[in-house]
């Protein structure tokens, strides 16, 4: 006889979160902080930030894990300070300076770069990066002081902007770039370009995706929105030591954004009920009317009031590849 597998622990609730992450914290740390708050069955991110970063972490809980590829695709924000004079092992605050100099660029000098640094370029990530080296992390490898040699890899900024320049030691800086850009290795060829060394001192992420800065979402507001919730135990509960649990999760869900928010650059297939009914058993539907369109390699299916299967229409038919909350 078939065991049958054990229930998974949570609730079954499908969005995102569009966490704001503190300076400080990693980004699996954060994904188990929401799984534990929103007590979900299943959670992941869409793109790591470095701990000593800030902003932006998309982050999906239920079906909306099966949307993270396509956050993870789009173009990312990243407002970042670089401090002019050094260059250190990590090309951040946290290693030793390893080169150094008294220059300083002026605005003028650095804005005849940024051309340089916009398009289709060549970088090589930080030796201090979640890179994979034979099966190994590249920050993994620098840490045990073994030579990493990391290939350049071709990467797309699409734009490269000075914000402002507080001082002579430091430029603000807003990229906007593809999956795989590291801004720490922009800083690093930018001081090597202008002869004067560099190393980013604040880092933060504002945009991800279809998310932008607007839908950021702070960890002090969740964590009123859980004790809202709260339990409350009485006098021989906290004496024994015990911790009160989130029980009333409205005020938290609330922050939760739908899943198929994440795929507004995808052409959305509205179904109806019986349509719905077929997707969500892996059936193709013919779709009807003037603006339907008879060839699209990848689009999204609503009904029911919420998102249905991701798949591809062909010959007019929508065909389902991934159903949420259905069959298959």
């Amino acid at each position: 006889m078939a065991r049958r597998g054990k229930k998974p622990k949570g609730r079954p609730i499908n969005g995102w979160i569009i966490f704001d992450k503190p300076k400080g914290m990693g980004s699996t740390e954060a994904v188990s902080k929401m799984k534990w708050m929103f007590f979900a069955q299943k959670a992941g991110h869409a793109g790591t930030l470095d701990p000593l970063a800030s902003g932006m972490l998309p982050i999906a809980l239920g079906d909306a894990t099966k949307t993270v590829p396509f956050v993870m695709d789009g173009r990312k924000v990243y407002r970042f300070s670089v401090r002019w004079g050094a260059e250190t092992t990590t090309d951040d605050t946290e290693g030793p300076v390893v080169n150094s100099s008294e220059a300083r660029p002026s605005r003028v000098d650095i804005e005849d770069l940024l051309a340089d640094y916009t398009g289709e370029i060549t970088q090589v990530p930080p030796n201090f990066s979640a890179i994979k080296i034979a099966g190994e992390r590249a920050y993994d490898l620098a840490r045990e002081c073994e030579t990493v040699e990391i290939a350049p890899r071709t990467v797309s900024v699409h734009r490269l902007d000075i914000v402002e320049m507080p001082d002579a030691e430091t430029t603000v800086f807003e990229a906007e770039c593809g999956k795989g850009t590291y801004v720490r290795a922009i800083a690093r060829d930018l001081g090597r370009d202008l002869g004067c060394y560099g190393h980013v001192v604040e880092l933060r992420r504002v945009s991800v995706g279809a998310f932008g800065e607007d839908d950021l979402v702070p960890l002090s507001e969740l964590e009123a929105a859980a004790e809202e919730g709260m339990e409350e135990l009485d006098a021989e509960a906290i004496e024994s030591g015990a911790k009160p649990r989130v029980v009333d999760f409205e005020p938290l869900d609330e922050y939760l954004v739908s899943p198929e928010s994440a795929l507004s650059d995808l052409y959305e297939v509205m179904l109806s009920d019986e349509q719905a009914s077929r997707v969500l058993s892996g059936n193709p539907v013919l779709l009807r009317g003037r603006d339907a369109p008879a060839f699209c390699d990848e689009a999204y299916a609503t009904g029911h009031g919420r998102l249905i299967a991701l798949g591809s229409v062909e010959e007019g038919s929508f065909r389902p590849k991934r159903v949420f909350g259905g069959k298959g």
